[in-house]
């Protein structure tokens, strides 16, 4: 059993889950999976994924796994309570082999009983291919990178360097996932004082006593496509609607759902002095923090009191080369997922799972990186370009 604790997924599930115990109950969504390596051939391990993810629908919360989430000051007592009875169901996930030896997995049902399934299920689709796929894993060839990574890291000049484990979805496996974290805690630190900032993933923060670190993903603002008043106006509602919720806790706001320009053109200086800062997931981070840094300004905010996150893609050495540019002019926190979760000399899985539907109406994400785009009816796709003013790849 690969997943033995529904805690294992990333905070942010929990925090947008809250958000939908109170704003969105009744909200009916649906997700799909999407692995963007060519020519991975996933259909021969269906009977192993629908194994695992019953043993998954089996779990249900720990008294002492609630009694840690009860101690975060973002969670509230009903939100626990609910999770005390709750259950992922098997009726409302369903995963079939293609012909191509490719796989589909789709998930339909109310939002507040699906939106768990995303992270444990990325997880066990990686667990389980690489456990066929390579019998016997090169743990010293991973040691050895993991030792270069912290070495980097330790270097004098960036000792004041922190980064956060974000690799719960695409990492290796399980054991491997809280070996290099236990690792990470000796031999980096960990906050206040050392460079290990802290995890994603809440079971690792209770068990190993770090910061767990989350506070929306993309499904959270897309799903407002369908909740909000108006098409247009559906980011600011995602952000007005997050911040009655959480009464300026949890004040990061992801810039990349609708791409860079609308997302500058919405985040006026209302959001900009109530949000902690942003975070960038697609697109070039550069240019993005510099778009931010000068956003800020224009709205007569000091970019030292904003925070920008990095968590696209990230390897020690963007880390260290976008810390380099942009330490003394704001706030930074920086996110690694794959390169460090999954570093073993094999390619890593590329694969997702993203809302597409949401009470039967189509929602998109268009991001600054177009390979990250996923919808399935284009129609909508191009209606959601016109909305907000995107343009058309070429």
């Amino acid at each position: 059993m690969i997943i033995t604790s529904l805690l294992d997924t990333d905070l942010y599930k929990f925090t947008m889950m809250q958000a939908v115990l109170h704003q969105f109950p009744s909200a009916q969504v649906t997700y799909k999976f999407k692995c963007r390596n060519p020519g991975v051939a996933l259909a021969p391990y269906v009977q192993e994924f629908r194994s695992e993810i019953k043993s998954l629908c089996s779990l249900k919360f720990q008294d002492e796994e609630l009694a840690w989430l009860r101690s975060l000051r973002f969670i509230k007592s009903d939100f626990i309570d609910f999770l005390g009875l709750f259950r992922l169901n098997e009726k409302y996930i369903q995963v079939t082999p293609l012909q191509n030896g490719e796989i589909d997995i789709t998930i339909q049902g109310p939002w507040l009983h699906t939106i768990l399934f995303e992270i444990p299920v990325l997880a066990i689709v990686n667990e389980v291919y690489f456990r066929n796929t390579q019998k016997v894993p090169d743990f010293v060839e991973g040691r050895q990178r993991l030792e270069r990574k912290i070495e980097t890291l330790r270097a004098e000049r960036l000792s004041d360097l922190k980064i956060a484990d974000y690799g719960t979805r695409r990492r290796f496996s399980k054991a491997w996932h809280e070996e290099l974290l236990r690792v990470l805690s000796v031999k980096l630190g960990t906050e206040p004082v050392g460079q290990l900032a802290g995890t994603s993933n809440a079971l690792f923060a209770m068990k190993l006593n770090l910061r767990p670190l989350g506070t929306m993903a993309h499904e959270y603002l897309q799903a407002c496509q369908a909740l909000g008043p108006r098409l247009r106006d559906s980011q600011v509602f995602g952000f007005e609607t997050w911040a009655r919720e959480y009464r300026g806790d949890l004040g990061i706001a992801l810039s990349d759902v609708y791409g860079i320009e609308p997302f500058l053109r919405d985040f006026d200086m209302y959001f900009c002095k109530l949000f902690d800062g942003a975070r960038h997931d697609s697109g070039d981070p550069f240019t993005w923090g510099e778009r931010m840094i000068e956003h800020y300004r224009q709205n007569r905010v000091d970019p030292m009191t904003k925070t920008l996150i990095f968590s696209d893609g990230l390897t020690v050495e963007r880390i260290i080369a976008l810390y380099q540019q942009f330490r003394g002019r704001c706030q930074l926190a920086f996110g690694i997922g794959t390169n460090l979760t999954n570093d073993l000399g094999y390619e890593p899985l590329q694969i997702v799972i993203k809302m597409v539907e949401c009470n039967g109406q189509p929602v998109a994400k268009i991001s600054d990186t177009p390979s990250k785009n996923m919808c399935e009816d284009q129609k909508y796709l191009a209606y959601l370009r016109q909305v907000f003013g995107i343009a058309s790849p070429n």
